[in-house]
């Protein structure tokens, strides 16, 4: 089932999430909608939060990057069939000089920003089989992850810009809160005048 994706303005955005248990109700199904969800947003990746649970679940599919001629040999291979879920994961350490990255994201639709994030990451997580796991990821792959770890932190890309960007921002961002947007993928927003 598609869901709505919570746009920018929902305080469930700004959320720390909280860890889940293998008891969290009907979780393979969430998880299935999650996919979904992405999917038909053409997205690479998908945070609870952003179909307004505040939790630490997020899946990632980094498949659609794999095409970008743009990009290294290594980083297409690394990219194809990039596939996972992440449960209550931690972000163990972050190393590296920073890079920019144009990030964009699906609960701020139409807006993209040059993003500085360390470039390797070590991060420990569960699978959706509840199987531990500490791995180490780097260039745009630790980047996608970077960017899904940030919403179960509740933390949004554009919190990473300039002062002086955020401001430029700030009306296109009120905008979006208030559903004053064109999106082809299912949205709930807060701030939407209600008809009478």
């Amino acid at each position: 089932m598609i869901l709505p994706i919570i746009a920018y303005g929902d305080p469930v955005l700004r959320k720390m999430a909280k860890d889940i248990t293998s008891k969290y109700p009907k979780l393979d199904e969430l998880i299935t909608n999650m996919w979904e969800t992405m999917y038909n947003a053409h997205g690479v990746g998908l945070a609870a939060p952003q179909v307004g649970l505040p939790i630490r679940l997020f899946v990632v599919d980094t498949t659609p990057f794999a095409d970008d001629e743009e990009l290294s040999k290594e980083d297409q291979e690394a990219l194809n069939g990039f596939k996972k879920v992440f449960i209550n994961a931690k972000i163990e350490e972050e190393v590296g000089k920073e890079w920019d990255f144009n990030e964009g994201c699906l609960s701020i639709p139409d807006i993209r920003e040059d993003v500085k994030r360390k470039p390797e990451i070590t991060i420990s997580y569960l699978d959706e089989n509840f199987k531990p796991h500490t791995e180490t990821y780097d260039g745009l792959l630790a980047r996608v992850i970077q960017h899904e770890y940030d919403h179960i932190q509740g933390v949004l890309f554009t919190d990473k810009l300039s002062s002086l960007k955020k401001r430029l921002l700030k009306s296109r961002l009120e905008k979006i809160s208030k559903g004053k947007i064109a999106v082809d993928y299912k949205m709930r927003f807060p701030n939407i005048k209600k008809g009478r």
